[in-house]
C-alpha cells in the first residue's frame, strides 16, 4: 500500500498533460488570456535558491546512526572517542552545504518578494534570480511559520510587480494559471514555467505537517500542475491577478498527481505589511479545544440543526476561561455569524485582532445564551505536564486501557498527566461503533473526571445505559452492549 503524503513544495515544478486544453482549443480567447498572463505576471515571478551551512565531523562531535534510528555523538564519551580514533584517526570538522530551490513573486517595485516560509527557513544565504537572468542577494525581512509565508527583499528598483487579487471571489471551476520555477530549471533558463488548471475546491484543510504548527486551512485546491520548485510562486486568475501562493501537493509519489494547494492571497494581504516591517505576526486566540458535532452528540447536547462545535477543553488563564466559557458548551456563532464546524471557528477567531471584544452564541444545558469574550494573543506554547498511578485495567465496552506516562501525556498535549490511555478498541464494539480510535486518552466519563485506572474502573462498573466519554480527541456517546 503506497504511503500518501502532504508534500511541502520546497522544490516545485510543472509539466502537465492538462496543457492539452489549450492545444485542443486552438487560437481561442482562453489561449490568448493565458498567454497574456504568462507575459505580464510571469515577469514578476522569481527563482529563489537557498544555502544552509551545517558543520559536522570532528572526532568529539562525530555523529553516527544508532540501531534505534537516532543520531548519536561521541561528545562526552571518552571510550568511544578513543576507540574511533584508533581505527580512523582524528577527523577534522567539515561543513555541509544544503541547497534548496523555490519561487517567489514581486509585490513591490523596490524589491519586496512574497514567498513561502518553508522555502527560506533556516537559510544562511538567499539568492534571487529574475526572469531576465539578473541575480541578487536576498534579505529576509519577515516570516511567519503558521501561515507559511515570508517576505524577502533584493536591492533593485523599478521592478515589474504582480497585482494582488481578491481570493474571496473565487469560484469552483474558474480557470487559473500557476507560475513558478520547478525542479531548478531556472538555473539554466531563468524564465518561469507556466501551467493551467481550474479551482478544484475551496476552503480545503490539511492536518499538521511534519510536526509543525502550520495553519493549512482555507486553502485553494487546484489541478494546475505544481511540483518541487513551485513553492512560493503565484496562482493567478485570467486577469493576471495573484489569488494564491502555491504551497503544497497531495501525492503518493512526491510529484504532481493533479491535486495542489495554495494559500489564499487575502490571508497573505492581512500580514504582508507586518512581514515587510519585520514584526511578529500575532494571531487571535480563544483558548479552547473543540470538535465537530455528529448526530449522537447533537442530540445529547440539544442542538437541533446539528451545526456548531463542542468545547472539549478550556485552557487555563485563557480568554475563554476568563469569559466563563465551559466544557460541553456548543459554539453556534461569532458576532452573529453562524459557525458550522471546527475549521470555520478557527478561521474566524484567527482573523480577529488581539483585544477585540466579540459575542459568542452558545448552547449550554440545551439553552441558547450569549457569552462576551475579549480575544487574546495566541501563545507559543499552551500546554504543560504532571503525574499518575498504576493499577490493573479491565476491558469495558470494547476499550482496553492503561496508565499514562509522561511521554504519552506530552504527546496528547495534556495540561496534567491525568486520565487513562486507550491501548486498543475491539472491532464492532460499542466503542468502535461510536468512532473512538486508539491511541487516545479518556479524560471524563459522564462528566466525571477520570484520574487513573482505579477511578476508571470505579466509574465504568456502575454504568448501565449510554455514556458520554470525553477523550483528548473529543466527545463520544457510547451505547451499552446491545445498542441502548
Amino acid at each position: 500500500m503506497k504511503k500518501i503524503s502532504f508534500v511541502l513544495a520546497i522544490l516545485w515544478t510543472v509539466s502537465w498533460a492538462g496543457f492539452s486544453y489549450a492545444i485542443s482549443l486552438g487560437n481561442s480567447p482562453l489561449e490568448d488570456m493565458v498567454i497574456n498572463v504568462a507575459n505580464s505576471t510571469g515577469k514578476a515571478v522569481v527563482s529563489i535558491s537557498t544555502e544552509q551551512v551545517s558543520k559536522f565531523g570532528g572526532t568529539k562531535k562525530f555523529y553516527f546512526n544508532s540501531p534505534q534510528g537516532q543520531d548519536q555523538s561521541f561528545e562526552g564519551d571518552e571510550f568511544f572517542r578513543r576507540f574511533f580514533e584508533d581505527f580512523f584517526g582524528e577527523i577534522p570538522e567539515q561543513e555541509y552545504r544544503q541547497m534548496g530551490l523555490g519561487s517567489g513573486v514581486i509585490i513591490d517595485a523596490e524589491g519586496y518578494i512574497l514567498t513561502n516560509e518553508h522555502v527560506i527557513n533556516d537559510a544562511d544565504k538567499i539568492t534571487v534570480t529574475l526572469p531576465d537572468g539578473r541575480e541578487f542577494k536576498g534579505e529576509l525581512k519577515g516570516k511567519d511559520a503558521r501561515s507559511d509565508l515570508a517576505v524577502i527583499k533584493i536591492n533593485a528598483h523599478n521592478l515589474p510587480v504582480a497585482n494582488l487579487g481578491d481570493s474571496d471571489n473565487l469560484r469552483i471551476g474558474q480557470w487559473l494559471v500557476a507560475i513558478g520555477n520547478p525542479f531548478g530549471f531556472a538555473l539554466e533558463n531563468p524564465e518561469p514555467t507556466v501551467t493551467v488548471g481550474v479551482v478544484s475546491a475551496l476552503r480545503r484543510s490539511l492536518g499538521r505537517t511534519m510536526g509543525q504548527d502550520r495553519d493549512y486551512t482555507d486553502l485553494i485546491q487546484t489541478d494546475a500542475a505544481i511540483n518541487p520548485g513551485n513553492s512560493g510562486g503565484p496562482l493567478v486568475n485570467l486577469k493576471g491577478e495573484v489569488i494564491g501562493v502555491n504551497v503544497a501537493i497531495f501525492s503518493t509519489s512526491g510529484g504532481y498527481q493533479g491535486i495542489g494547494f495554495a494559500v489564499p492571497i487575502n490571508k497573505a494581504k492581512r500580514i504582508i505589511n507586518r512581514l515587510i516591517e519585520g514584526k511578529k505576526i500575532v494571531y487571535g486566540w480563544l483558548g479552547v479545544s473543540i470538535q465537530d458535532l455528529n448526530d449522537d452528540l447533537a442530540g445529547y447536547f440539544g442542538v437541533n440543526d446539528k451545526k456548531g462545535v463542542v468545547v472539549v477543553k478550556v485552557h487555563k488563564s485563557s480568554p475563554a476561561e476568563k469569559s466563563g466559557l465551559k466544557e460541553r458548551d456548543v459554539v453556534k456563532a461569532v458576532d452573529g455569524a453562524q459557525v458550522n464546524n471546527v475549521r470555520e471557528l478557527q478561521s474566524a477567531i484567527g482573523k480577529l485582532e488581539v483585544g477585540k471584544k466579540i459575542k459568542l452564541t452558545i448552547v449550554r444545558n440545551k439553552k441558547e445564551i450569549f457569552v462576551p469574550v475579549e480575544i487574546g494573543p495566541r501563545p507559543e506554547d499552551v500546554f504543560e505536564e504532571k503525574e499518575s498511578v498504576e493499577v490493573a485495567s479491565q476491558s469495558w465496552r470494547g476499550i482496553e486501557v492503561d496508565n499514562l506516562d509522561e511521554r504519552v501525556a506530552k504527546r496528547f498535549q495534556l495540561d496534567e498527566k491525568l486520565g487513562v490511555l486507550i491501548k486498543s478498541i475491539k472491532p464492532n464494539s460499542p466503542a468502535d461503533n461510536s468512532g473512538m480510535i486508539a491511541p487516545d486518552v479518556i479524560l471524563e466519563i459522564n462528566r466525571e473526571p477520570v484520574k487513573d485506572i482505579s477511578g476508571y474502573n470505579r466509574i465504568t462498573k456502575n454504568i448501565l445505559g449510554a455514556a458520554l466519554i470525553k477523550t483528548s480527541r473529543g466527545y463520544y456517546l457510547l451505547k451499552a452492549e446491545g445498542g441502548k
